[in-house]
C-alpha cells in the first residue's frame, strides 16, 4: 500500500496524507507504520516462549523486518534492550 493508495481512499492527495500525518502523529506515514509493526513485534516478543523455538528472527520476519540488524537497533533504540534480552525475559 502507497501513500498514493491511502489518498485515493481518502479522497485527498498524496501531500495531504503526509501533511494530516505530521499534524496528528508527529511522524510521517511510513514512520508511523514502521512505529506500529515494531511495537506489535515487540508484544509478540514479551509474550513469546523461546522454549518452543520461538526466535526473535521469526518474529522480526512475520512483522516484515527483512534485516534482524535494523530490527534490533530499532527495537533497543524504542525499548532499551535487545530483542533477545525482551524474549528471554
Amino acid at each position: 500500500m502507497t501513500i498514493a493508495d491511502i489518498a485515493e481512499a481518502a479522497g485527498t492527495t498524496p501531500r495531504a496524507v503526509q501533511y494530516a500525518f505530521h499534524r496528528h502523529l508527529d511522524t510521517t506515514p511510513t514512520g508511523y507504520l514502521r512505529r506500529v509493526r515494531l511495537e506489535r513485534a515487540h508484544r509478540e516478543l514479551v509474550v513469546a516462549d523461546p522454549a518452543t523455538g520461538t526466535t526473535v528472527k521469526q518474529i522480526a520476519a512475520r512483522w516484515g523486518f527483512a534485516n534482524p540488524g535494523n530490527f534490533a537497533a530499532l527495537h533497543h533504540h524504542a525499548y532499551g534492550a535487545t530483542p533477545s534480552h525482551t524474549l528471554r525475559t
